[in-house]
């Protein structure tokens, strides 16, 4: 199951530059741990040191917020996209 992620600038530096790239996964979990098995030190960035999503960092398949579906393990189906946006603040 071919998921996109898209990955935001702050973490290109993982992907090589890459704003785009592809892995395979059935739900959220696994594809976080493609992205940790193709480009090390990603999923430290993503999850927590108990393994959950970080506080500041919105994951989005498709349209929809992980965070009000299944979490880690929302389901990607073949063709779906993955959004990893860091929060931003400022004033």
């Amino acid at each position: 199951m071919a998921v996109t992620v898209r990955i935001p600038t702050i973490l290109r530096t993982y992907t090589g530059g890459a704003a785009e790239v592809a892995v395979e996964g059935a739900n959220l979990a696994a594809v976080i741990d493609a992205l940790e098995a193709a480009y090390p030190g990603i999923r430290a960035r993503v999850l927590d040191e108990s393994g959950r999503l970080r506080r500041f960092v919105n994951v989005y398949v498709n349209d929809d917020d992980v965070r009000f579906t299944e979490g880690l393990a929302t389901e990607t189906k073949d063709g779906a996209t993955l959004s990893i946006i860091p929060a931003v603040a400022g004033g």
